[in-house]
Formats: C-alpha cells, structure tokens, sequence
C-alpha cells in the first residue's frame, strides 16, 4: 500500500515539475511577421477570355503556348491569319468550306474578333454569350459558352451545319457533331452570392 502511495506521489510531482517546466515555452521563439515581396520578374503563364478559342484554332503547342502569352492588344495581328488557316483547315478535314455563321460573319471576320481573346461588355444591352439576338455582350453563369463558340465556328448560316447529318439517307451520319460538346446545362441554378456554386447534386 505504501508502495503505491508513493507511486502516486512521485507521478504527481513529476507531472507538476513538467507542467512548470512548459510554462514558459514559447520564450526564445521568434515570431517572424508575413512580408509580402513582389520584386522579381513575373511572367504571364496563361489567359482565357473566351474558353475553348486557343484550344481550336492553335494547331500546335508553340501556338498555343505563345497566345497565352501574348497581350489581348497584340493577339490580333500576331493570330488572326495562323486562325483562319486552322478554321479553313478543320472545315477542309471533311470535305467542306467555311460558309458564313448565323451571324453572317465570313470566315476572316470571325477569326478577327476572336483572335483578341478578351471578353466584351456592353453596359446598355442585355449581358450574354448569345441569346440568339445579343451576342458577345458579356457572359452569364448560365451560358453555354463552348456550345455557342462551337456554333459560330461550324454551325453555317443555320447554326447546325455540321450536326451529325445523315446526308445520304444510308442511316449513318455523314458529318460529325461538331455544334455542341454534348454537356447540358440543364438543372444548374447557380446562386446569387459569391461563389456562385449551387448545391452538390443529389445521386
């Protein structure tokens, strides 16, 4: 009994001298405060004002890679050409020629506004991607910005050039589907608040 008495005593004390021991652990310690340095020189790795643009028509990495570099006032002059070919190109894979989109663009004015890669606002019309009468006015959450960008691109003046038609009646498309990436916007209902992330969708 008095073996175990002791026990106690001696583990009780031990733990008091540790405690007072760690009482002051934090002298010594120097706290440094968080600087914020921006010298150096910083490079710009990449852009996206429209999705999807560079993605189509850089026919190669250095393409690519040199428009994410290149400042949206520049881009025009330095991209504009090397797109039309890649546009003229894609049509030209299979079997066809760019005709004028739904908004009558031919193929060297569309290729112009798109190769500066900014996003337009316009304060006094209604804000979209496109919603069959205001185009490039801005961009909403709900907007399918690949679908419309594809529909500029391959639609023709009906917006469903190449839709995946079965030209020779045989039952098997004759054209790809090159209008839509097939991903549907229905049911998003985005929030109001930043940001902006609707609930995860139930399974």
């Amino acid at each position: 009994m008095k073996i175990n008495s002791i026990k106690y005593i001696t583990a009780t004390l031990l733990l008091v001298i540790g405690l007072t021991s760690c009482n002051n652990d934090d002298e010594g310690i120097i706290i440094v405060e968080p600087t914020l340095d921006f010298s150096g020189t910083f490079a710009q790795e990449d852009q996206m004002g429209r999705p999807g643009i560079n993605t189509v028509f850089s026919a190669t990495p250095e393409i690519e890679n040199n428009f994410n570099v290149t400042i949206p006032s520049e881009q025009g002059a330095a991209f504009q050409s090397l797109f039309e070919t890649q546009l003229a190109g894609l049509h030209s894979a299979f079997g066809a020629t760019y005709e004028n989109n739904i908004l009558n663009l031919d193929i060297t004015t569309l290729t112009t506004v798109l190769a500066s890669d900014v996003l337009q606002v316009a304060p006094d019309a209604p804000t979209t991607y496109f919603d069959g009468t205001n185009v490039l006015t801005g961009r909403t959450l709900t907007d399918d910005v690949i679908d419309v960008s594809l529909i500029l691109l391959f639609g023709g003046q009906t917006g469903d050039r190449f839709n995946g038609q079965d030209i020779n009646n045989d039952g098997t498309p004759d054209l790809p589907i090159l209008v839509t990436d097939g991903v549907s916007a229905a049911g998003e209902t985005p929030l109001d608040a930043f940001p902006y992330l609707e609930a995860p969708h139930g399974i």
